[in-house]
């Protein structure tokens, strides 16, 4: 009951969301901007927004690679759209989707430890990298460009930045772990002292893997900017109101509030900031809600095939009966 009564608080913000910014933005202007909207543009979207999976999904591997977990890149790409298309659904945009990866990947693997801790280390660095990317654009957009009205999304995008590097620097401290350990002496945690010697010996490999860890940095880079482009392309096909700049700046620190489970899918909150982070440098609020509708649409439909695979996987897990490959 409780939970059922979570998800219906979820679905209320969700709707509360949408409805109150739909409230402050006139309906017909932003139907007239979805009614332009070109669709040869839409279409590159889309494209551009498959690739950004396909890059996110080489990150993982190259992290999976240095915990020595080798499995094909093509069974890799299925977990990696599988938790893409349930990110739509599950609470909390970009995180719920890390469950269902994850413990795909277990599955097949049967190393449920591993299988945490890359996708745990996988998401730091993502978000380092667009943290990065957002504190360099804003650097360049207040001390080059002169918008002093974005300061605060420039220390925002910093705070956030080190926060990110500070995290990933205390995974990887092996003191810091040893003190962890510490804790599970204490006799009611005892019982998961095993379970946390599994997931430090996970840490382990990447401590000594740094090479691998700053590729899988540069690879996270190459998909911000994949998805840097595809929110410009969707601006470009009703007007190009959005400049790129600020998408540097702004992309990244959307991802990061969709990322907060207050509601199913990031549904209400996308469209509430979109609005909120373009319209005070002069982007109007219907452009923005539009781009918005319109990047859930393409996020929606690039996911797709990850509801095919989980179809196939469990139609074939049920006529195998349980195995290790399953989901």
């Amino acid at each position: 009951m409780r939970t059922t009564a979570i998800t219906v608080l979820k679905i209320v913000i969700s709707v509360g969301l949408i409805a109150w910014t739909f409230s402050r933005v006139p309906l017909a202007e932003v139907g007239s901007q979805l009614a332009s909207a070109r669709p040869g543009y839409l279409l590159a979207a889309l494209l551009v927004f498959v690739l950004a999976m396909i890059v996110n999904g080489a990150k993982w591997h190259v992290l999976l690679r240095a915990q020595g977990v080798v499995i094909p890149f093509a069974r890799l790409l299925e977990f990696q759209f599988i938790g893409f298309f349930f990110n739509n659904f599950l609470p909390s945009a970009n995180l719920g989707g890390d469950v269902m990866r994850g413990y795909g990947l277990a599955r097949l693997t049967d190393r449920p430890a591993d299988a945490a801790i890359s996708v745990l280390v996988d998401r730091i660095v993502g978000f380092l990298a667009y943290m990065s990317s957002a504190a360099i654009a804003g650097i360049i957009a207040v001390n080059l460009v002169g918008r002093q009205d974005l300061r605060q999304m420039e220390g925002v995008a910093l705070l956030a930045a080190l926060a990110s590097a500070l995290v990933l620097a205390m995974l990887l401290s092996r003191r810091l772990r040893a003190l962890i350990t510490r804790l599970f002496g204490w006799r009611p945690l005892a019982p998961l002292a095993r379970t946390w010697g599994h997931v430090s010996q996970a840490l382990d490999a990447y401590r000594f893997r740094l090479r691998a860890v700053g590729i899988a940095f540069g690879i996270a880079v190459l998909g911000l900017l994949c998805t840097a482009l595809v929110n410009w392309l969707v601006s470009q096909a009703m007007g190009g109101q959005m400049p790129l700049l600020a998408i540097f700046l702004f992309n990244p620190l959307i991802a990061l509030v969709m990322t907060l489970p207050i509601s199913i899918g990031g549904l209400g909150v996308s469209q509430a900031a979109y609005p909120f982070f373009y319209v005070p440098i002069g982007v109007s609020a219907d452009h923005a809600l539009a781009v918005s509708l319109l990047m859930q649409l393409t996020q929606l439909l690039a996911s797709l095939p990850g509801g095919l695979f989980w179809l196939r996987t469990r139609r074939a897990t049920r006529a195998s009966g349980p195995s290790v490959s399953g989901i």
